[in-house]
């Protein structure tokens, strides 16, 4: 039987704790439905701080020892320094062969120990930037559910925990037996698109009282207008090259991506609130034909305006 040891770190993350426990004691194996995991709960202190309440975990850190796989779960503080003690249990797991897994923030943890060195990783896209800047030598994918570098895997925010682990049990037992356990779950074995979906592509706001805030205000008030840069620059009043320079410096960005990102947001608020064909929301965020809309809100959030629809209407 595959052995499956959880960790749980200070100020563990309830749910992300409880995804992969679900999903692999859930997991049953034909022809007889025998459970195909055992799951041990291990931490370094007998009990653990979990927020809301204490845990008591039964295994301790040598509860690693023998385990095929080990799961690390996000914490509530990402950048809490992972104890000495933990760090090696979690390198002597891997150089035995264990494959390690990490749930949402626990992509941080997994970090402090170097095995995600030279590796694409991702994490919540709320902490992407904060991971690649404490650790430039990883290859953060912020768009993604999960990432499966062999012996070494991490997964997205929250519900991506599920996909990662049905994708766990799809390697070991084979597509049946995960759908099965996905049902169980109720979740579909397979989801369209990355995180990208789920991030609010909110524009970078211009500091208050900014030359700029007139103009943004007035983009946002013209989404559904064919607006070229020379009509934004003429509207405040100054040439390309200064509409340029101020943008870059308030905002980040340039005039027309900022402009683009504006109407994407406002077509996913308009397929999450409305039943406003597709065809009809292109025209009214500002685009010429609804072949560049679909082309551009999937680049944007990757997945097509009608399964953005399906998922959060």
């Amino acid at each position: 039987m595959h052995t499956v040891a959880v960790l749980a770190l200070r100020q563990v993350i309830p749910f992300d704790l409880s995804t992969p426990i679900e999903v692999f004691s859930r997991t049953r194996l034909p022809p007889d439905g025998r459970p195909g995991y055992r799951i041990r709960v291990c931490a370094e202190e007998p009990e653990i701080d979990a927020g809301t309440f204490t845990l008591r975990a039964p295994w301790g850190l040598d509860g690693f020892e023998g385990a095929d796989t080990v799961i690390v779960p996000g914490t509530a503080d990402a950048a809490a320094p992972l104890p000495p003690t933990v760090r090696d249990a979690l390198r002597k797991a891997a150089a035995a062969g264990a494959r390690i897994a990490s749930i949402c923030s626990g992509t941080f943890p997994l970090a402090a120990t170097g095995l995600l060195d030279g590796l694409r990783a991702t994490t919540h896209w709320i902490g992407a930037d904060q991971l690649a800047a404490a650790h430039p030598e990883i290859d953060v994918d912020p768009g993604v559910l999960y990432v499966d570098n062999g012996q070494i895997l991490t997964s997205a925010g929250a519900a991506a925990g599920l996909d990662l682990c049905l994708h766990m049990v799809r390697r070991d037992y084979g597509s049946a037996v995960a759908a099965d356990a996905a049902r169980l779950s109720v979740t579909p074995l397979e989801r369209e698109g990355g995180q990208a979906q789920f991030i609010l592509h909110d524009h970078t706001p211009a500091p208050a009282g900014s030359e700029l805030e007139p103009v943004l205000a007035w983009l946002r008030d013209n989404l559904g207008r064919e607006l070229a840069l020379d009509d934004i620059a003429a509207h405040a009043g100054v040439s390309t090259r200064t509409l340029i320079r101020r943008f870059r410096e308030q905002t980040g960005t340039t005039p027309l991506q900022w402009l683009h990102t504006a109407r994407i947001r406002r077509a996913q608020h308009l397929l999450e609130s409305t039943t406003r064909s597709v065809e009809h929301i292109a025209a009214e965020v500002g685009f010429g034909s609804p072949t560049a809309f679909r082309d551009r809100f999937k680049r944007t959030t990757g997945v097509s305006p009608r399964t953005y629809r399906r998922t959060f209407s």
